[in-house]
């Protein structure tokens, strides 16, 4: 992603600290559970983590940006076998985990006591070697848990990858963060859209306009072909497949659809 913004920067893997050589700016490799603290004591000006390592490390540094990939839950899971109740299943139960700070937030919240196993790794396997009831344990597809014999019956914290930077930034570092942030915008916003064109009869273009969700109206260019038009504009991937049909329908033809480096709005 840096590397998309345009910044060019050495990526030897044996070294911890490398430095771009086009933007001012330092890159540390650190470990992710590392990253709060760094930033929050000011050895880091800025850092991307998960939000959920954020959370529990409950360090002082401000979420300026969210990044839209790496997202994930933080989730209970208990045996296939058992029927979930709700919170209250969880009374008086041992729940392995490696986030025990929000755990035990959530057991707060619903007013559950429960015995909290913190272990650093596998969590998923507590249950079956019999060190846990329950587990709670980051969640993306749910196979890990499944493969275990387990499954998810309570989200209690949803997150996403996040750019955290310290508190009270100079004016200088802010302006740096804010011309990074543009950057990585631009990349972020690109990568879910695509750029479409396609031939259309003159007297669909109107129709065919109608349809596509793009943004503000298309480019319209007449074609070589008398009676014919190109019509060229960006509309998010989503949003395009379900329209595909509506647009043939509608008489356009040679459609290409292209990925977009940048989109700067």
């Amino acid at each position: 992603m840096i590397e998309e913004c345009g910044i060019s920067f050495s990526q030897n893997k044996a070294k911890l600290k490398s430095k771009a050589t086009n933007f001012p700016l330092e890159f540390l490799y650190l470990r992710d559970d590392d990253i709060p603290q760094y930033v929050a004591s000011g050895v880091a000006d800025i850092g991307i983590v998960g939000e959920n390592v954020l959370a529990e490390k409950s360090e002082t540094a401000d979420i300026v940006m969210r990044m839209g990939f790496s997202r994930c839950r933080l989730s209970i899971g208990i045996r296939q076998k058992e029927t979930y109740t709700g919170p209250e299943f969880l009374q008086g139960k041992r729940i392995a985990t490696s986030y025990p700070v929000l755990l035990q937030q959530f057991l707060d919240e619903k007013g559950i006591t429960a015995e909290i196993h913190v272990i650093s790794g596998s969590v998923e396997i507590a249950p079956s070697i019999g060190l846990a009831d329950a587990v709670c344990d980051i969640v993306s597809s749910g196979s890990t848990l499944l493969a275990n014999g387990l499954k998810e019956v309570e989200v209690i914290f949803r997150s996403e990858a996040v750019l955290i930077a310290q508190k009270g930034l100079s004016p200088e570092k802010q302006a740096l963060l804010d011309r990074l942030m543009f950057r990585i915008k631009a990349v972020l916003k690109a990568q879910s859209y695509k750029y479409i064109l396609m031939n259309v009869p003159n007297d669909s273009i109107k129709l065919v306009s109608d349809i596509l969700p793009g943004m503000k109206s298309p480019t319209v260019m007449p074609l070589a072909e008398e009676g014919w038009s190109s019509i060229h504009t960006v509309v998010k991937e989503d949003d395009f497949w379900p329209i595909i049909d509506q647009l043939k329908e509608a008489g356009a033809e040679g459609i290409l659809v292209s990925s977009i480096e940048k989109m700067i709005l």
